[in-house]
C-alpha cells in the first residue's frame, strides 16, 4: 500500500463578503417582490425575509468563528501543533 499524503491546508476565503453579497441580494429581491410584483400570497416575501435572516445569522457565525481562529493561532504557533481546521 502507498503512503497517505497529508491533507492540504484549507483555502483562505472571504466568507463575510460572500454572505453579505447574498444577504443584499435577498434584500433586493424582497424590495422587488413588495414593490413590483405585489403577489396576493405572502409566501414569496417570507422566503426573502428568511433569506435575509439566514444571511445575518451566517455573518454572525462566520465572524465569531474567525475571531476564535485568530485567538487560537498564536497558541498553535507556540505549541508547534498543526493549524486548526474549521
Amino acid at each position: 500500500m502507498s503512503e497517505r499524503h497529508p491533507d492540504p491546508m484549507p483555502l483562505r476565503t472571504r466568507d463575510t463578503v460572500t454572505i453579505l453579497t447574498g444577504t443584499v441580494l435577498w434584500a433586493i429581491a424582497l424590495a422587488v417582490v413588495l414593490l413590483v410584483v405585489r403577489p396576493p400570497d405572502p409566501r414569496p416575501a417570507w422566503v426573502c425575509v428568511v433569506g435575509i435572516g439566514l444571511g445575518l445569522f451566517g455573518l454572525w457565525y462566520v465572524r465569531r468563528r474567525d475571531a476564535r481562529m485568530r485567538e487560537a493561532a498564536p497558541a498553535d504557533e507556540v505549541a508547534g501543533s498543526e493549524p486548526r481546521r474549521p
